[in-house]
């Protein structure tokens, strides 16, 4: 799970917001971070400090997730009695376990910005790619050598403007992305010996019947 979570977070850790002046030079970049924690958090934080004078303020714009829920996948299931195998390097021991259950994990994905064109200019680089997909590889068990393709799946996308009160409010515009991670969640690995050979004794009973 904590390698889900990682995953979805370093796929918006590149995005930067561009300010420019009258002229349409620029005159500021800014890499917009991200952290894990639920939206109502950081709204909490924004309007605590609208004049910006307490260092407890959030600087905007910023990004937030959070996973939020997850449930079985049956269209995925794969045979349950299936195991993967791993042979260590030392040629003796064999790592087997069994295949894993699969499970839609739902991410939430809240772009905090104070202005309009900061919002969109971080969605512009993060929608085009997502039709609706994209797909991560991921070394989900590294003791077993395993890497996986795991989708993340661009599900809704909502505005919400918490801007209520007068003109000497802070004002947060929120854009929500829904998404969707396609994982796997596995089970124990045992560890056993490698069968590197094997005896069988074939024997003819004495009074078999002979073929024409």
């Amino acid at each position: 799970m904590r390698k889900y979570v990682i995953m979805f977070g370093n796929l918006f850790n590149d995005i930067e917001v561009q300010r420019f002046n009258a002229s349409g030079q620029r005159i500021q970049t800014l890499k917009v971070p991200i952290a894990y924690g639920p939206k109502e958090k950081f709204l909490v934080r924004i309007s605590q400090d609208p004049d910006l004078d307490r260092d407890i303020a959030i600087q905007l714009p910023r990004l937030g997730f959070e996973m939020s829920g997850m449930v079985y996948s049956p269209t995925r299931k794969l045979t349950s009695t299936q195991k993967n195998y791993h042979i260590l390097p030392d040629g003796d021991t064999v790592r087997r376990q069994y295949v894993p259950v699969p499970y839609d994990i739902n991410f939430q994905l809240g772009i905090f910005v104070k202005n309009a064109d900061d919002g969109v200019q971080i969605l512009e680089q993060i929608l085009p790619f997502f039709r609706p997909e994209w797909t991560s590889q991921v070394r989900v068990i590294p003791t077993m050598s395993l890497v996986m393709d795991i989708p993340t799946v661009l599900q809704s996308v909502s505005l919400e403007d918490t801007y209520e009160g007068d003109f000497d409010t802070r004002r947060a515009i929120i854009w929500t992305l829904d998404f969707l991670v396609k994982g796997w969640i596995y089970g124990p690995i045992t560890n056993s010996g490698l069968i590197k050979r094997t005896l069988i004794d074939f024997y003819t009973p004495f009074n078999a019947p002979t073929a024409n």
